[in-house]
């Protein structure tokens, strides 16, 4: 509320208030800075643009083509594990994907978190900005579940606001998302 009708606002949540009073010292730059990992594991990383370390990464597995199908969120600082779904019967990737979004986006919302979303599927991403899981996959009785959770994303997305970036994860330049599950 206190950013309300401010364009561009910026601000973020903390743990403390020395963590924020700190940050307000250094500034919005020089605190993003600090909190910005730029990889130095790989050898392409040089020329590489950094990624916000301090945000969540969503992944998705299935396996088949519909198959069974999980979705998970990491936190990329610790990459701590934060939440895991599924396995879902006849599901598809892209399926999990739009919805690991999704719940990476309510859960922060609940626990009054604002930090930037990461995924790797740029079809995924579309999806939530338009509210709607436009998969090709036909319901059957055995995906039914899979439906209802798709229909739950999507009313969530239309009922609810959020602050958090969903970002486009740079696979090329920074390697895997941290929320794969190393299934390929």
């Amino acid at each position: 509320m206190q950013v309300a009708g401010y364009e561009n606002a910026i601000y973020k949540s903390f743990e403390s208030l020395g963590a924020a009073r700190e940050a307000y010292e250094k500034g919005v730059e020089a605190y993003r800075q600090s909190v910005v990992h730029k990889p130095i594991d790989f050898p392409k990383c040089e020329s590489v643009t950094a990624f916000v370390r301090d945000s969540i990464a969503v992944d998705a597995s299935c396996l088949g083509n519909p198959g069974d199908m999980e979705y998970r969120g990491v936190y990329v600082a610790t990459g701590a594990e934060w939440f895991r779904i599924g396995p879902y019967k006849q599901g598809t990737n892209n399926v999990g994907e739009f919805l690991a979004i999704v719940h990476a986006l309510a859960l922060m919302k609940q626990k009054n978190i604002h930090l930037p979303v990461y995924s790797d599927s740029q079809n995924a991403i579309g999806w939530v900005l338009k509210k709607q899981c436009r998969t090709r996959l036909e319901q059957t009785p055995e995906n039914a579940p899979l439906f209802d959770l798709i229909r739950r994303a999507e009313k969530w997305l239309i009922e609810n606001t959020y602050s958090n970036p969903v970002l486009k994860w740079d696979t090329t330049a920074w390697g895997e998302i941290p929320a794969d599950f190393g299934r390929k």
